[in-house]
């Protein structure tokens, strides 16, 4: 097809610029979601409309939106309401607050501040060792508005949502929330502007494959080209779509309807290999099969989908072969973590290989910080200012300033000084590298083995700290920095690459800032109403809670017994620190090197768990292809693995809308 024969395509539609309707309406729609999150996650228990970084209700609006948009276009001809680029824009602030109403921030957020006077009692010593070092200002300081939010107002759930609104003790709220709502809102200007610096680096110098954007940005070509009708009637397409249908229609007729048979998507492996031995580590393997994710790991680059399987197998097998030697290490000898997942000395590898890796980017990164430094102290010009969100200048600033300021704030309530930095520090270095993880690997599900704090820990104890400081450290690093899994920095990668040369850049980020506050406030009204109206009780609120308690338990147990570095995590982390030293050192410089380092950061998270046989198969089906058909069978093969993305999507959120007058829901994606 040559170029006169494509279609014409104008200055919008190309991404020239993003018109107002489209920030509006994925303003709107992300105010809603968050509004709606936490009293269908919590309440009704339902399919989660978050969760992940390729979110469930945005991709389902996304979808719904582009068919209607293509309906339109073809009955009122030359009407253009909405480009493919301005509903991906759309699409990327719903998926920032996606994640802020639910486990990225307003899952825990109550629980943090209302536990340690809640659970507290005789057998944990929490009123006599933990709550003086509480600081005030933090909690409420009300326990009738404590227990009310534990059991509900009474008469709660009789009253309407304003009435419950008006009912909730504000004057013992008001304070720590302002006080919060602001360190929260300094944290989110420093990603910002961190993403701001550092999108070039992965956009051009680097240019990453971006999986988890794959079939939104086909699908904005399609519609683009008015050719949205042909994108999903492809028949690898349908017979992609086709599988997750009938999977999840049987399947949901079954969670409903029990006398209907189902087809298995969990296997339980594990109950093929021995308790001891060189495969002990596979007594508790799982074989779980999404489409989705099979989707997304052939889109993913074969060396990195390849890894991530490899280094799982791998870190199982490593657990047999040192109980061959006999180094059986017990669970005791981790100590005191903070660590989402950890459960085993051998997994602090993770601390090591971290470190190691974020060395690593910054070392692939270093002349492009140069190009920074030049540009924000007025050496060099900015290029393109106006497809920027902000200058150079004001990014970089504002970073430094905001790190600077939540350092001074941890060091004011607690941390002692030199510490501050190296807690704040460690907050960020994990957040950059599982930023890489997720927007490099396609992981739409991903969580943190080890917490940035046991980093420290392992290699300075806690001498150092005051029992303030691990207070301030630990209630912190829960608020934003170790439930990954609804991260805001690799969303806001994702949104950096939607809005890329866009020439009006500075509405947009005036935009996304703007629905963040929105959507701390929303979150928090929303939740609080929720948690008054029925009581944290009745609530599916178990993780958060064990969670929170699990966090304070902890801080307790250091500061009652301060503990010195462990032999064996040190060990352990020094081991990740080199083998992720040749794994980066082999990437980089042998061209036919097949493993990508960032395999070895999943190796131990519970998200590979459950993802490792779907990134085996995409890897199969992509390596399978290649080797066979070249890049013409891959180009004809993609489409029935975007089907398998889609067909998931689409039926998540069907059984999500039945979900909600039902008594239950039909879970399609992992919760």
């Amino acid at each position: 097809m040559n170029d006169e024969s494509k279609p014409k395509i104008d200055d919008t539609a190309s991404g020239g610029k993003i018109r107002l309707r489209a920030l509006l309406l994925g303003s709107f729609l992300a105010i809603a979601i968050c509004l709606i999150t936490p009293f269908n996650n919590a309440y009704r228990q339902g399919t989660p409309l978050g969760g992940g970084h390729f979110p469930l209700a945005p991709f389902y609006f996304l979808m719904w939106l582009m068919i209607v948009t293509a309906v339109i276009r073809t009955i009122f001809k030359g009407r253009n309401l909405l480009t493919g680029k301005e509903l991906l824009v759309s699409w990327s602030l719903m998926v920032l607050l996606s994640g802020i109403a639910w486990t990225g921030l307003a899952r825990t957020f109550f629980i943090n501040f209302t536990a340690p006077y809640h659970f507290a009692s005789v057998e944990n010593r929490w009123e006599e060792l933990l709550q003086p070092l509480l600081p005030k200002s933090w909690y409420p300081q009300s326990q009738e508005a404590i227990v009310q939010f534990y059991n509900g107002l009474t008469g709660g759930r009789q009253m309407g949502w304003l009435e419950v609104l008006q009912n909730i003790p504000w004057d013992a709220w008001l304070g720590p929330l302002l006080g919060w709502a602001g360190f929260v809102l300094l944290c989110y200007i420093v990603l910002v502007s961190i993403v701001s610096l550092l999108s070039k680096q992965g956009l051009y110098n680097e240019r990453i494959n971006f999986p988890l954007l794959q079939v939104p940005l086909l699908m904005q070509q399609a519609i683009d080209n008015n050719q949205l009708g042909r994108f999903f009637t492809n028949r690898f397409m349908l017979a992609g779509i086709l599988v997750p249908v009938c999977l999840h229609l049987i399947n949901g007729l079954n969670f409903y309807n029990p006398s209907i048979p189902s087809i298995p998507t969990l296997i339980l492996a594990g109950n093929y290999f021995p308790k001891q031995g060189l495969f002990s580590g596979f007594y508790k393997l799982k074989i779980y099969i999404y489409p989705a994710f099979i989707g997304f790991a052939f889109l993913t680059s074969k060396q990195v989908s390849f890894s991530f399987w490899l280094f799982y197998i791998g870190g199982a097998l490593f657990i047999g072969v040192l109980y061959i030697f006999g180094l059986n290490i017990p669970a005791a000898a981790l100590g005191v973590t903070f660590g989402p997942t950890i459960a085993r000395p051998e997994e602090t590898q993770m601390i090591g290989a971290y470190l190691v890796f974020f060395v690593f980017l910054a070392w692939l990164a270093r002349f492009h910080f140069l190009e920074v430094l030049q540009k924000s102290f007025g050496f060099k010009k900015d290029e393109n200012v106006e497809q920027e969100w902000i200058s150079t200048r004001w990014a970089f600033w504002g970073a430094v300033g905001g790190g600077l300021a939540i350092v001074i704030w941890c060091h004011y309530f607690g941390i002692p000084f030199l510490f501050s930095f190296m807690v704040v520090g460690a907050f960020f270095i994990f957040t950059l590298v599982a930023t890489r993880v997720i927007c490099q690997g396609g992981i739409a599900y991903f969580t943190l083995t080890a917490a940035p704090l046991d980093g420290i820990i392992a290699f300075f104890g806690t001498k150092f700290f005051t029992g303030a400081g691990l207070v301030v450290a630990g209630v912190v690093q829960k608020l934003l920095f170790v439930d990954l899994r609804e991260s805001l920095m690799p969303s806001l990668l994702h949104t950096r690459k939607v809005t890329d040369k866009s020439t009006n850049n500075r509405r947009i980020f005036f935009f996304i800032m703007l629905v963040l506050i929105a959507g701390i406030v929303m979150s928090f009204l929303a939740m609080l109403a929720l948690c008054y109206k029925f009581g944290v009780r009745e609530l599916e609120l178990d993780w958060a809670t064990r969670t929170t308690v699990a966090v304070y338990d902890n801080i307790n147990s250091l500061v009652e017994s301060p503990i010195e570095t462990s032999k064996w995590v040190t060990i352990f982390a020094l081991t990740g620190a080199c083998v992720m030293l040749v794994l980066v050192i082999c990437y980089h410089r042998f061209y036919w090197w097949p493993i990508h380092p960032i395999g070895y950061l999943t190796a131990y998270s519970s998200a590979m768990r459950i993802l490792w046989f779907s990134f085996f198969v995409g890897w199969l089906c992509n390596a399978l292809c290649m080797r066979y058909g070249g890049v013409g069978l891959f180009k004809k093969l993609r489409n029935f693995f975007i089907g398998l993305i889609i067909g998931d999507f689409l039926m998540a959120g069907s059984w999500a809308i039945y979900g909600l007058f039902s008594y239950s829901s039909y879970l399609v994606l992992p919760n």
